[in-house]
């Protein structure tokens, strides 16, 4: 992955933001950008996931940390993606503001007007600077 884009501009389907979004919870991109082109190699969508070995999970996200909390997150809100109805990102298992937040820039072509998270922030600010709004 490229260090200089967000993971957000890195991922290939809704399913991959998600899951980056999870990976980038209480850890760094650059961490995160280690593991997932492993990761998406192995599982590039939900229902593949679904089928994983939960262990075989825990062994790639476990330099992340947090590695039982995230697993059982990754296969819940895998679960829950398979019925989400594509609107609010906060109804998936473990999304919150900022997945949804990045949601709605990245899929929606929206910017909610309260993002507080630093590099979302950054984004937004590079893409109206270049965009001349």
């Amino acid at each position: 992955m490229i260090d200089e884009l967000m993971v957000q501009q890195q991922v290939s389907n809704k399913w991959q933001h998600m899951v980056g979004v999870i990976c980038l919870n209480c850890t760094n991109r650059r961490q995160v950008k280690k593991v997932l082109p492993n990761f998406f190699e192995r599982w590039d969508t939900a229902e593949k996931f679904l089928l994983a070995d939960y262990d075989d999970v825990k062994d790639i996200v476990r330099s992340l940390g947090m590695v039982n909390v995230r697993t059982k997150r990754l296969f819940q809100m895998s679960k829950d993606f398979l019925t989400w109805d594509q609107v609010d990102a906060q109804k998936l298992h473990g999304i919150g503001k900022y997945g949804s937040d990045s949601y709605e820039i990245f899929y929606n072509n929206k910017i909610p007007s309260d993002v507080k998270d630093k590099e979302l922030l950054k984004y937004i600010a590079n893409v109206t600077t270049h965009s001349g709004t």
